[in-house]
C-alpha cells in the first residue's frame, strides 16, 4: 500500500470529524418519542394458575 502525504488527508479528517460533532448530535438530542414510557403501577397483577391438560 503506498505511503500518502497527510498534509490534506489529515485535515479534511479534522474537518469531517468537526461536521459529524457539530451537526449529528443536536438532530439527534431534539428527537422525541411519541410514546413517552407511563410509570408502571406497584400493585401486581392477580395470575391465574395454568391449568396444564395432562396434569
Amino acid at each position: 500500500m503506498p505511503q500518502l502525504n497527510p498534509a490534506p488527508w489529515f485535515l479534511i479528517f479534522i474537518f469531517s470529524w468537526f461536521v459529524f460533532l457539530s451537526l449529528i448530535p443536536p438532530k439527534v438530542l431534539a428527537h422525541t418519542f411519541p410514546n413517552e414510557p407511563a410509570p408502571q403501577s406497584t400493585k401486581t397483577p392477580k395470575t391465574d394458575p395454568w391449568n396444564w391438560p395432562w396434569h
